[in-house]
Order: C-alpha cells, then sequence, then structure tokens
C-alpha cells in the first residue's frame, strides 16, 4: 500500500506560478504589487509522502525563538471578514449551502484537514490530521485505524464543558452524515462500515480501496464532529458548540456572527487574534466600499475592480487564484422535457455558448492580460479547470471528437435543434440564484439569456432566493426547466463524477447512464495514477458527448480577494474554493495597524 501512496502523492504535487506585475506593465497598474498563484503545472522530483504520514502536523512554536516564524505576531485584535448571506441552517448536517459549510469550519472540527501554512504551496496541500493523530492502512488498503487526538476538546459550553473528544461522538456525527436526510451521503458509500475498539480508536472498513479515502476525510462539505450531546442536548441549528479553533459568541441574522478564539483549541498558541467579526453584507458594491473604507479586512475583487483598488489603495495586498470550482447548466430529469427527448438538445445549448466571450466578461481577461499580469484563460470541463491533475483541457486533441461541443457556433447549434425536432425552438424556465455568488456571476448568468434566445429558446427568467428555493429545490432536481449555477467545490476531483452520475440526491439531474456510473466508481477504487488519470478523461469525454451537464467557465478563471495592508500572512492559502479556511488559515493570520 505505501508503494501506491508514494506515487499518488508525487503525482498530486504539482509547480504554482506567482503572479506579479510583468515588466513593461500598463499605465495604470505599474506597481500591481500581487501575491498569490495562477496556474498549477506539473512538477518532476516531488518528495512522496506515504499513507503512514498522514499524521497532524506540529503547532508552530507558542513562545518565541529565533526560528518561529510568529516570533514577531502582534497578537490580539478582530479579523473583520464578509459573508454574502446568510446560512440556510448553522447545523453543519442540516443543508448542503456553501454559506453552512463556511460557518462550520470556525466552529467544528474534521478528522482530517489540510496542511495549510507558512511555506506551503496550494499545490503541495495534502490531509494532516485534525482530531486524528494518526492514520494506519491495511496492505490490501481495505481498513483504515484512526487515532483520536488526545489533547483534543470541546469548547468549555454547557452541556458538553470542554470535555475531551470520543469515539461516542465520532458515531453521532457518522450517523447524521450518512443518514437518508443527508444529501452528501452519496460521497462515503464507499465506506461499509466503522467500528469502535475503544474510546478513542475507529476503524474504517472499506467496501473496495479508496484512492482518495483521506481527502474524502478533509473534505469541508462532509464530516464534522458535532459532540453526542446534539442528540437531544442542545439544538444544532440554533447553537453551535464544536472542539475547533473559534468559539461561537453570537449570530445576529442579517446582520454576521461573532467568534472568539478558543484557548484550549489544541494548537497551542493559536489562534493569533481574539475573535472573528463575520459581517452579513449581501450586495458586492457595499462589501467592496466596506473593504476600501477599511471597515473589512478582506473583500473578494471583481477583476474589472483590480487596478482601481490598488491606485485607490497601493498598499492593499491582491492575491489571485484559479480555484477549484466548476460552473454548469443543468436541465429537470423530466423525461418529456426537450433535452431528455434528445441529447442534440443538450449539444445545441452547449453549441450556443460563447465560454472565451464569458471568461472575459467575467475576469477582465484580455485587459488584465494587457496589464502584464498573468491570468488563467483555460476553460473548465467536467472536472474544474484548477483541478488541473484530473482536468482534460476540452480544446486539446486528447478530448478527440466532442471538443467541438464546446465551440461556439449558433448555426450548428440551430442545426442540431431542428434535426432533434425543435426547428422553431421552444419555451422553457431558465433559473439562477442572484446575490450569493458575487455580481460577475449574475453577469453571467443574465449573458446566458441571449445565447440561448439567440437559437430559438424563448425563457421566461426565475432569478431565485438562494435558501428557500435555489439550494433546497433547485440544486436538488427538484425543478423544471434550464439551471445554471456553481458545482459545490470539492478538494478532489473523484467527488465531481460520484455526485454528478450515480444514485444521491444532488444528482441534480438524475441522470442515469451506467456507463458514467461505472466510470464514476472505478476512479475511486484505482490506485495507479496515471490510470486513474485517463479514467477521469474519458469521465469528461463521455460528459461532452451527450452534455448531461455542460460546463461553463465561471470559476474557471483568475479570482481576486483583496487583504488590507495590515493584514499579514495572507500567503497562507488552503484549497481553492474549499470550506475549510477558518480552521487551516484565519488563526495563523494576525494584524498590525500600526
Amino acid at each position: 500500500m505505501s508503494g501506491y501512496w508514494d506515487r499518488f502523492w508525487r503525482e498530486r504535487r504539482s509547480r504554482r506560478r506567482f503572479l506579479g506585475a510583468a515588466g513593461g506593465v500598463a499605465a495604470g497598474a505599474a506597481g500591481l504589487a500581487l501575491v498569490g498563484c495562477g496556474d498549477d503545472d506539473d512538477d518532476e522530483g516531488a518528495t512522496p509522502t506515504t499513507a503512514g504520514g498522514a499524521t497532524a502536523t506540529a503547532a508552530p512554536q507558542a513562545t518565541p525563538t529565533p526560528s518561529d516564524p510568529y516570533a514577531s505576531a502582534k497578537r490580539g485584535g478582530i479579523q473583520n471578514l464578509q459573508a454574502t448571506g446568510d446560512p440556510p441552517s448553522i447545523d453543519p448536517y442540516g443543508n448542503a449551502s456553501f454559506l453552512t459549510k463556511g460557518v462550520a469550519a470556525y466552529v467544528y472540527s474534521r478528522l482530517f484537514k489540510y496542511n495549510a501554512g507558512l511555506g506551503v504551496k496550494q499545490a503541495d496541500l495534502r490531509p494532516v490530521g485534525d482530531a486524528a493523530v494518526s492514520a494506519e492502512a491495511s496492505p490490501d488498503g481495505l481498513t483504515w485505524t484512526i487515532k483520536l487526538r488526545p489533547d483534543m476538546k470541546f469548547h468549555n459550553v454547557a452541556p458538553v464543558n470542554g470535555r475531551a473528544i470520543g469515539t461516542d461522538d465520532i458515531k453521532y456525527s457518522w450517523g447524521r452524515m450518512t443518514a437518508e436526510t443527508s444529501t452528501n451521503r452519496s460521497q462515503v458509500a464507499f465506506v461499509d462500515r466503522l467500528e469502535y475498539p475503544d474510546a478513542s480508536t475507529v476503524v474504517f472498513k472499506l467496501k473496495e480501496p479508496n484512492a482518495a479515502f483521506l481527502d474524502v476525510l478533509a473534505d469541508a462539505n462532509l464530516f464534522w464532529i458535532v459532540p453526542k450531546e446534539a442528540d437531544g442536548g442542545f439544538d444544532p441549528s440554533k447553537t453551535m458548540i464544536g472542539s475547533g479553533p473559534w468559539i461561537l459568541e453570537s449570530y445576529t441574522p442579517a446582520v454576521g456572527f461573532k467568534f472568539k478564539k478558543n484557548p484550549e483549541w489544541y494548537m497551542k498558541g493559536f489562534p493569533l487574534t481574539e475573535g472573528v467579526s463575520l459581517q452579513i453584507i449581501p450586495e458586492y458594491a457595499n462589501r467592496l466600499a466596506q473593504f476600501q473604507a477599511g471597515n473589512s479586512d478582506a473583500a473578494g475583487l471583481n477583476a474589472e475592480d483590480l487596478i482601481n483598488v490598488k491606485n485607490a489603495l497601493p498598499r492593499a495586498q491582491l492575491y489571485g487564484e484559479v480555484s477549484q470550482l466548476l460552473s454548469i447548466i443543468y436541465m429537470d430529469p423530466k423525461p418529456d422535457s426537450p433535452w431528455n427527448k434528445d441529447p442534440r438538445v443538450r449539444l445545441a445549448i452547449s453549441m450556443a455558448t460563447d465560454r472565451a466571450a464569458l471568461l472575459d466578461l467575467a475576469y477582465n481577461v484580455k485587459k488584465l492580460k494587457e496589464a502584464g499580469l498573468a491570468v488563467s484563460e483555460r476553460w473548465n470541463n467536467l472536472i474544474p479547470a484548477g483541478l488541473v491533475r484530473f482536468w482534460l483541457d476540452p480544446l486539446s486533441p486528447e478530448q478527440g471528437e466532442t471538443s467541438k461541443y464546446f465551440k461556439y457556433d449558433p448555426a450548428e447549434a440551430k442545426k442540431l435543434l431542428a434535426a432533434a425536432g425543435y426547428p422553431d425552438g421552444f419555451s422553457t424556465v431558465y433559473q439562477y440564484t442572484a446575490n450569493r455568488y458575487g455580481s460577475a456571476f449574475n453577469t453571467v448568468a443574465e449573458a446566458n439569456i441571449q445565447y440561448l434566445n439567440a437559437i430559438g429558446i424563448k425563457t421566461t427568467t426565475d432569478v431565485q432566493d438562494y435558501s428557500s428555493k435555489y439550494i433546497t429545490q433547485t440544486f436538488t432536481g427538484n425543478f423544471t426547466g434550464i439551471a445554471f449555477g456553481y458545482e459545490t467545490p470539492f478538494p478532489e476531483a473523484g467527488s465531481y463524477p460520484v455526485r454528478l452520475f450515480t444514485d444521491n440526491p444532488l444528482n441534480h439531474s438524475r441522470i442515469k447512464d451506467p456507463e458514467l456510473e461505472d466510470l464514476a466508481r472505478k476512479q475511486q477504487r484505482e490506485l495507479d495514477p496515471a490510470k486513474r488519470k485517463e479514467l477521469f478523461f474519458e469521465i469528461q469525454r463521455k460528459n461532452a458527448a451527450k452534455m448531461w451537464y455542460i460546463p461553463q467557465n465561471q470559476g474557471a478563471g483568475t479570482a481576486w480577494t483583496g487583504y488590507r495592508e495590515w493584514v499579514k500572512n495572507v500567503e497562507i492559502q488552503t484549497v481553492p474554493g474549499s470550506y475549510g479556511g477558518a480552521t487551516e488559515v484565519l488563526p495563523f493570520r494576525w494584524l498590525d495597524k500600526a
């Protein structure tokens, strides 16, 4: 088994190019100092890591020493951050929303997290212990024995009162995640059962080996450790009690969250700040204004605002990354819908979309390139462009004949519609959610309407409330018509085909394609990295042949975050687009407003 993990991590590792102002940049962008990364490329000669290395990294020293990177840190203060809206639920198992998962990371621990830290490139992120102190795999990969950290305590809040975590908490939480009501249970369907030989040991028995087992447990979409007292002792939909780095002080809907640092967190001396104020600000213009006024320490920035922000705030730090974020057009599962009567309708919708134009619309590609910035121009496939290791370039020769379905060709799209029996097009509902994913997303969502209309698909637009309708109905396949939205960003590529092609509540279009379902299962158990990569390529080609899900480029471009000059350690970043930053990043940032 260790030989596999050597190959696995060697293949996973890649190098990052750091963004910076290129020589001879255009006026207005001169001196645009950036931190961060914009691209992945394969890197040979990587240092291998074995499965036995799945042990938590040591905490940085709390007492300053000459080698302590935090020796000059100014402790204290409150990080002022932003959220785009209220989560539909604060129970980590109560909803699939990114807003729910994002706040969960402040309070709750996982068995594993990612090893974000100073000097760790995003390409080198791998699972390490959080509540787990070690993980050992059997030679056949079917049994994983995990030991719990002895110094992991729940918050000192009634009714838990600071007690140590134990296997009873794991058992309760696993039951929540795999319950029939859980939309994420399909992601761990490869697990046969859990055994609990003692109070600090959990044994996972798998139905078959899984190449991404540790990534699944580190995925901030899935498994959060909730104390067993949540079963009748307190209501997790009304309060949050965990063992993570932050303790919930208050939550005021439409206003925000206040968290204070957990003084008993196992990483001694951290968090560095006293707390976090998470302000709920739905409108992008207001978020930008608060950032520029200094009332928010960080903010997501539209690419078109990048140069203006830097000119107005020359000391601000601007971070660019290609996220692991996939956007898709998907359609209802009703058998009598045009797209289910004939796959040529789906292919026509794909060819009606000018992906290059939309990428430029959302990410200001041309102007930023003219300013000398290295911005991504990759296109999403069914695997997002940010997951380079298993991403197939849809315009490459390896995509094969199906590459033509990604290209903008409205004349051919009309021919396909006519051949499918819709020479005059048809009418349908087009739906998306606004003011949760940002103004750039909204702009692209609106532009899609024009492309549909241009080939004869007449649309009635339904702009949906995120919490009450989109994430609870449309996202779960309970809708009529055409939908546009983001897929959940997963840290490991294997979760995408499992989500989209197997029998589960979040198979948005209820796709039943035996070949793609079989490939989704095969990639999970394939332990040879090269063979697994080819399975992912085949999945992307097979999806494109019928366009069950139509990949879109929102999420494929270089996205930007601004940090005020007093925020330190912004180079610490975690998996792009994931929800674990409150645990993996925020405890190690500090503020210096002197």
